[in-house]
């Protein structure tokens, strides 16, 4: 009977503070769809990833020779360690598609239809396999043409299906692809150049291995290994003996899958997601451990003679205890279960954002049992810790002491008039007065109302971020407008020959080279990108938009670079020349930059060139073309056997604006709507409260011929202020808050500039003003209808 009695008084008391209730509990449920939608979705993906490792043998070690016979295989596969061995012929090749002057780039894979692959399985998505019959069928078509299969994200992009034509440039010659099925490979989860996410511009493409053999001179041989390692085996000294067997065949480097471009692009996008999944929903349900503490708090408060009589009546602090803790309950699992389902939803939408760029065999959404128990262990946790100081407290109340009304509030001269300020309105001082009677409570409101401002900046900081990178990657440091590369290292005065191309204005030279550098025990694979003494059209610029020019008498670094491998100017680095003649040369490092992009090195061209003992060669041009010239340009550029691939500054960064920016301006929206909750949860009960504690004292003030304005500028008053301490504040905090996030998601491929444009600044502040209007709007109405008969009733 008694347990029934306090049920009935537990839902009589949530349906009179329903608006309360349930602004904490959309604080809550932003925090644990927060939780869930980000780590569900990274955990969708590590799940999709790993049954597609192990379902079609994604293999742990990679290296490229220049030729190797075939026969060099069974060495490898004797190496301690190893438990399996295969090898490809592979080629990057320049491919056009009818009506379409995009420059595109098809990295081309030699299979054996007839031998099923046992590493790095190509599972067909729609379409025929290659014919297993032998080459006459799949590939000696009368007209030549070559049976292909494509990567399903290049194929999504371009509009192919299974007998569509395209052309690719193999050894010089034309030829016909024909598209026989879509395809997918753990190779190639993600398929980009370069690590840029452009599948408009970057296919793979699977064909027969005896054809891709005869038109590069590999019969018998092949350019491409990978390495399957035994359980318990050590990647080190696999690659370390692998190294030892390519050596003489052209091959410089072994790498594993922490440098395998798929895998490494993929682990980033886990790593970045975690880091967010961790902090922000962290502030969401801090913020809702705040706001159950003050509600519970000022319920204690105004229920004092109710728990007197309860204690009277003989009900065990227990019991007592327990009704609040209900209430609070009650509250978190109604924010629990809308988080959960919310979580679900946007972890969904999530995945097919993922679908964009990673393409797996299967991929669906799913939420962990751990991850939902974990939801809810630190929601029932938090709200637990954010009440139990309170809750204490009641059940140590003494009947006698509840009977009595509170003491008075202290008042005091505010902070103001001690320092002098006395002339002010009175309804200011008397607003500043209250806050200062509660200094924790009013502390922790701003705290509120000034993580919303910060969640808004942190999420509309990525498209700060990307407007940023692109306006440096696009405008300050790529000021060409295409840039195309060579099949060798080829004499410098094919500059000409391109500057002759229709619509060139300008060109400049540049000369690539892999390497690895070495420093003590540390080594990272990487390039010397040789540029002009003073390049106009492809520069170094660093986060800050700074020119820096390469040096003649040393490497200019990235900064992260040269952290990893433990280096500062003027210290010495071992380069190990992956391409060409077998070198090791001492190169000291002359500067370092801070670069948004890979862990790159720089020199000037000339100087990189007498380095490696060469003559005068480039291998890539940047070129600067005239207005509306571009495609004339392209087009005569592909027709120059020597160019074997072209970069159109403008077709990537259409291709990036499809996705990036799409994706940005999604997780934007989200954001934004979870802080604009927070500062309505905060804002609104907070006002809620204050009314509740001095609807006496108003009433009062009405009583003596106040206006329903002057009585509400009090209450709204003191909101205002708030708010207006609040947003100064939560941008500093937007600000530390962005600098936390891009320290901990920082890794080898990208680096976000700290980039917060004005406009970010504004939409926090117009955010969180207008979460504040609307709450003032609702208690100015409440105050409106008060009733005074009953307000003024008090306690003796």
């Amino acid at each position: 009977m008694m347990m029934r009695a306090l049920d009935r008084k537990l839902l009589r008391d949530l349906r009179l503070m329903w608006s309360q209730a349930l602004t904490i509990a959309l604080v809550v449920a932003s925090g644990v769809a927060g939780f869930i939608t980000t780590l569900s979705a990274v955990d969708s993906l590590a799940l999709a990833r790993d049954r597609y490792y192990a379902a079609d043998r994604f293999a742990d070690v990679f290296a490229t020779v220049k030729r190797a016979p075939n026969a060099l295989a069974a060495a490898l596969g004797d190496i301690p360690g190893v438990a399996d061995v295969q090898t490809t012929v592979e080629h990057t090749v320049r491919v056009e598609i009818a009506d379409v002057s995009d420059p595109i780039m098809g990295h081309l894979i030699g299979v054996d239809p007839r031998r099923p692959q046992r590493m790095n399985r190509v599972a067909l998505r729609s379409g025929r396999a290659l014919h297993p019959e032998g080459a006459v069928q799949t590939v000696a078509h009368s007209d030549g043409t070559i049976d292909a299969l494509v990567s399903e994200g290049f194929a999504q992009a371009r509009g192919l299906a299974p007998g569509a034509t395209l052309t690719a440039l193999i050894d010089g010659k034309r030829r016909t692809l024909r598209i026989v099925g879509i395809a997918l490979s753990p190779e190639y989860i993600f398929a980009g150049l370069g690590g840029m996410p452009d599948m408009r511009g970057f296919g793979v493409f699977w064909i027969d291995r005896d054809t891709l053999a005869a038109a590069y001179d590999m019969d018998g041989a092949f350019n491409h290994v990978a390495i399957k390692l035994a359980p318990g085996a050590s990647e080190v000294a696999v690659i370390a003996a692998v190294e030892r067997l390519i050596a003489r065949y052209g091959g410089r480097e072994a790498y594993g899958r922490e440098d395998q471009t798929s895998h490494a692009m993929l682990q980033n996008e886990i790593k970045e997601q975690h880091v967010l999944g961790t902090v922000l929903p962290s502030i969401f349900l801090a913020v809702a451990a705040f706001l159950l503490n003050v509600v519970v708090s000022r319920l204690i408060a105004t229920q004092r003679e109710q728990i007197a009589a309860l204690k009277a009546l003989g009900y065990p602090n227990r019991s007592i205890g327990g009704y609040y803790l209900k209430l609070v309950f009650a509250i978190v699992i109604a924010g629990l279960v809308l988080g959960v389902a919310l979580g679900k939803w946007l972890g969904t939408m999530f995945i097919g954002l993922y679908a964009d760029f990673f393409h797996f065999p299967s991929f669906e959404h799913r939420i962990a049992p751990w991850l939902l128990l974990t939801s809810i262990g630190i929601t029932f946790g938090t709200a637990v810790l954010g009440t139990l100081n309170t809750l204490y407290a009641t059940v140590r109340l003494a009947p006698a002491e509840a009977m009595r009304p509170p003491s008075p509030g202290r008042y005091r001269r505010t902070l103001p008039e001690r320092l002098g300020i006395t002339r002010m309105p009175t309804t200011l001082r008397m607003i500043l007065r209250n806050m200062e009677r509660r200094p924790l409570r009013t502390l922790l409101s701003i705290g509120g109302v000034a993580a919303a401002v910060a969640i808004v900046i942190m999420g509309n900081f990525f498209r700060d971020a990307i407007d940023a990178v692109v306006d440096s990657k696009f405008n300050v440091e790529m000021r060409s407008d295409v840039i195309v590369w060579m099949a060798e290292p080829t004499n410098d005065s094919a500059r000409l020959a391109v500057a002759r191309l229709p619509g060139a204005i300008a060109v400049e030279s540049g000369r690539d080279i892999a390497v690895r550098f070495v420093h003590g025990h540390r080594s990272e694979r990487g390039a010397i990108q040789g540029y002009a003494a003073r390049p106009e059209l492809r520069r170094i610029v660093d986060v800050d938009n700074r020119a820096v020019f390469p040096r003649t008498d040393g490497l200019v670094m990235t900064d992260r670079l040269a952290d990893k491998l433990g280096l500062r100017v003027g210290d010495e680095v071992r380069v190990e020349v992956l391409e060409g003649r077998t070198q090791t040369l001492p190169v000291p490092l002359a500067a370092t930059v801070r670069d948004m992009m890979g862990l790159n090195a720089y020199m000037e061209r000339r100087a990189l060139n007498r380095l490696l003992g060469e003559d005068d060669v480039s291998t890539q041009f940047a070129a600067a073309v005239e207005r509306g010239g571009e495609e004339r340009f392209l087009r005569a550029a592909m027709a120059v056997p020597r160019i074997v691939g072209a970069f159109s500054k403008a077709t990537l960064w259409r291709n990036m604006q499809e996705i990036s920016a799409r994706n940005i301006r999604i997780m934007s929206t989200i954001l934004t709507a979870f802080a604009a909750v927070i500062a309505v949860g905060v804002v609104y009960n907070n006002a809620r409260i204050a009314l509740a504690e001095r609807s006496w004292e108003l009433a009062s003030l009405r009583v003596l011929g106040f206006s329903r304005a002057e009585v509400s500028a009090l209450l709204l008053g003191e909101m205002a202020i708030g708010i207006a301490i609040a947003l100064p504040l939560g941008m500093w905090l937007g600000n530390l808050l962005v600098h936390l996030i891009v320290t901990l998601m920082r890794n080898d491929q990208f680096f976000f500039p700290v980039a917060i444009l004005p406009r970010t600044y504004a939409w926090a502040g117009l955010a969180v003003f207008a979460a504040g209007v609307a709450s003032a709007l609702v208690v100015r109405r409440r105050i409106d209808r008060l009733d005074m008969v009953a307000a003024l009733k008090t306690r003796e």
